[in-house]
């Protein structure tokens, strides 16, 4: 392999790679990135035996054909306190030369041959969606998702697609996030499927403009995503996700309607002076006018109020801060909280498509 790469083109591919490779594991081969230079691209390969990652560069100049398999970190950290704008690269036998302006570096890699075979989409896709709209929906709900549950169903996001819709929830037992979106197209039948974090994370750490679009196929263990620089897989989370139509309350009896940056403005500086013990806000509703406050005997008292529009009587309940800010910060410009009882589930709504459940704390 020879070829010549924009720098800055090959840091952005490369950041995203890195984010499947290994960095602790007996398998080696597995913190490695596969470097595949044909025609005019480069293509970079990682894969930790559950997330798979493809990615084509196009803004490089070929003059040998042929791959290098290298350490990713190792090549991250070259490319990155690189100031080059192209940087050259040549292998021979297990070697990866590395070529700047003024730097050559050998970094020792291992056979191409032994690494193992990632998936690729074959056959027609489930659905295509445009990436800006799908980022749409996994910035709204991957937040909400379980971090190294027991219940491993939770320690992903569910994909519903029913007709032309594409549905994605995620929970983590205390607050629950939905969200919904039209697709370009829907081939066959209605399908679900929980699909890991990991995963849905390389959508934001890929730059691809959000009018391009992307196919999916989803079948009993596996998701591939595709587009037209990038193949992305997957295999799925067994297990089955909780009935999440359940959670959602559907007889909260008071709502207001607030201002969405008056009213994370309000929460975040509510919650400077809660302690790690408590973890809540109280939310006092009355009249037009809502108080958020916190109190811990090792840090003092903040009370914060807000102006609103309120259809209920009084009501005093708590929430955790931190589940309102994620809640908050993808909202848009008017949220709606609708609220039952100081026992009951809170529902955030904002625009058509979002809606979030989060469950109250007791602050006594």
């Amino acid at each position: 392999m020879k070829c010549i790469c924009d720098r800055l083109a090959l840091h952005e591919a490369l950041s995203a790679t890195a984010s499947v490779t290994l960095t602790r594991t007996p398998k080696p081969i597995l913190e490695c990135v596969q470097m595949t230079a044909e025609k005019d691209e480069l293509t970079l390969t990682a894969y930790d035996q559950e997330v798979g990652l493809r990615y084509r560069i196009q803004q490089v100049e070929v003059q040998e054909p042929g791959e290098a398999l290298v350490n990713c970190a190792r090549l991250v950290a070259i490319i990155r306190e690189s100031t080059d704008e192209t940087m050259s690269f040549e292998s021979s036998d297990n070697l990866l030369h590395v070529r700047g302006r003024d730097s050559h570096f050998q970094i020792v890699g291992q056979n191409s041959r032994e690494f193992p075979p990632v998936p690729d989409m074959e056959g027609e896709s489930n659905l295509s969606v445009k990436v800006g709209v799908l980022r749409n929906l996994v910035e709204k709900t991957l937040f909400a998702a379980a971090r190294e549950s027991t219940r491993y169903a939770i320690n992903g996001v569910l994909w519903q697609k029913k007709d032309k819709r594409l549905k994605l929830v995620a929970t983590d037992g205390r607050r629950l996030a939905m969200s919904d979106a039209s697709l370009e197209k829907s081939v066959g039948d209605d399908v679900q499927a929980i699909v890991p974090t990991k995963a849905l994370g390389l959508l934001s750490r890929l730059h691809f403009s959000g009018d391009e679009v992307l196919e999916a196929r989803i079948t009993s263990n596996q998701i591939i995503m595709r587009t037209d620089r990038a193949v992305i897989s997957s295999v799925l989370v067994e297990g089955n996700f909780p009935r999440w139509e359940d959670v959602v309350p559907s007889d909260n009896d008071k709502a207001l309607t607030l201002q969405t940056s008056e009213f994370l403005s309000a929460v975040k500086r509510a919650a400077l002076l809660s302690s790690v013990e408590s973890k809540g806000i109280s939310m006092r509703l009355s009249g037009d006018m809502m108080e958020l406050s916190s109190r811990s005997a090792e840090r003092g008292e903040a009370k914060v109020g807000v102006g609103v529009e309120y259809n209920g009587g009084d009501l005093v309940i708590g929430f955790n801060p931190e589940f309102l800010i994620d809640a908050l910060k993808v909202c848009e410009e008017t949220t709606k909280l609708e609220l039952k009882d100081p026992a009951k589930p809170g529902l955030i709504t904002s625009g058509k498509d979002f809606q979030y459940v989060v469950m109250p704390v007791n602050l006594s």
